[in-house]
C-alpha cells in the first residue's frame, strides 16, 4: 500500500483552445492569478503550457508558444519564487527560455522525439524531465489507436525513451503512460488496471488523467468541467498504486482526497480531531 501522497501538479493552460478550459487563463494576468489560486488551494508544482495537445490541436510556432507562457512564468516566480514550476512543451527552445525565466522541470508529451535538442537540453540544465507515451500526434492520436498489447508497448516505448535520455545524461528521468493520448476507452483502462506494472521501470510515475474524455465516457458526464469529482474518484481509486505525480486541473478535490486519505488509509496520525 503507497504510504505516501502522490505530488500534486497544477494545470495552468495559456491556450485559447485547450480541450476544458481553453482560452479561460489565456492572459498573462488571468493565468498568473490562476496559478496563484492553484498553490493556494494546495498544488506543489504549476504546469505551464502554450501549446494544446487535445485530440486533432493544430501546432504554434516557438514563437506563439514562447510569447503565452514567458509573461505567465516569469510572473509566477516573481509572486512564488519557491514554487517548482513544469514547463509543458516538445520544443527545446521553448523549454530553454522557459527554465531561463524561472521553470525548474520539462513535461515532455513526445518523450523527446519531435525535438533531438530536447533531452540533452534536459541533461545540460541538470532538470527532470517528464517522457510521455503518446501514440502518432496530438492531430492524428485519435485516428484508430491499435495495439496488440498496450500495455506491454508502452511500458517498452518508455523504457526506451529513458535508456535514450540516460545516454544523453539526463538525471531525473519520470515517466507518463499517456492516458488518452492515442488510445480508446479500452486502452486507458487496461493501463490503469496495469499502472503496478510501471514500476518496473526504475523511475517515478507521473499520471495525467483530469477530465479526459474516457471519464465522461464512464460517467456520461459531457463537458470536460463537470469532471473534476470523477477525476478525484478515479485518483482515490488508484492510490494503492505507487504514482509520484498526479497532474490535475482541480486542485482542491485532491487536496480534500489527501487529507482524507491520511486520515484513513497512511502511517499519519489525522492532524485534526474527529467529531
Amino acid at each position: 500500500m503507497q504510504r505516501t501522497f502522490p505530488t500534486i501538479v497544477g494545470i495552468v493552460n495559456v491556450t485559447p483552445d485547450s480541450f476544458s478550459d481553453g482560452g479561460r487563463y489565456y492572459q498573462p494576468d488571468a493565468a498568473i492569478a490562476h496559478a496563484r489560486m492553484l498553490v493556494e488551494q494546495g498544488a506543489e508544482v504549476l504546469d505551464v503550457g502554450g501549446e494544446s495537445s487535445r485530440p486533432g490541436a493544430e501546432p504554434v510556432s516557438a514563437a506563439e508558444e514562447l510569447r503565452r507562457v514567458l509573461p505567465v512564468i516569469e510572473g509566477i516566480r516573481r509572486e512564488l519564487p519557491t514554487i517548482p514550476i513544469s514547463i509543458d512543451t516538445t520544443k527545446a527552445d521553448v523549454a530553454r527560455a522557459a527554465l531561463d525565466a524561472g521553470a525548474t522541470m520539462i513535461n515532455d508529451i513526445s518523450a523527446g522525439r519531435f525535438d533531438p535538442a530536447m533531452l540533452p537540453l534536459a541533461a545540460e540544465r541538470r532538470v527532470p524531465i517528464v517522457l510521455m507515451h503518446m501514440q502518432g500526434t496530438p492531430q492524428t492520436m485519435q485516428q484508430n489507436p491499435t495495439y496488440t498489447d498496450v500495455a506491454r508497448e508502452v511500458f517498452e516505448f518508455l523504457q526506451e525513451r529513458i535508456a535514450a535520455a540516460r545516454t544523453c545524461g539526463v538525471e531525473t528521468i519520470i515517466a507518463d503512460v499517456g492516458i488518452g493520448f492515442g488510445k480508446t476507452l479500452e486502452h486507458n483502462i487496461a493501463l490503469l488496471r496495469h499502472l503496478p506494472r510501471f514500476r518496473e521501470l526504475g523511475v517515478p510515475l507521473y499520471l495525467g488523467l483530469s477530465r479526459k474524455r474516457f471519464l465522461g465516457a464512464l460517467t456520461g458526464i459531457e463537458n470536460p468541467l463537470e469532471r473534476d469529482v470523477a477525476t478525484a474518484l478515479a485518483h482515490a481509486l488508484l492510490l494503492d498504486v505507487p504514482v509520484d505525480y498526479i497532474r490535475v486541473h482541480a486542485v482542491s478535490y485532491i487536496v480534500q482526497l489527501r487529507a482524507l486519505w491520511r486520515a484513513l488509509r497512511s502511517d499519519e496520525p489525522p492532524s485534526v480531531e474527529l467529531r
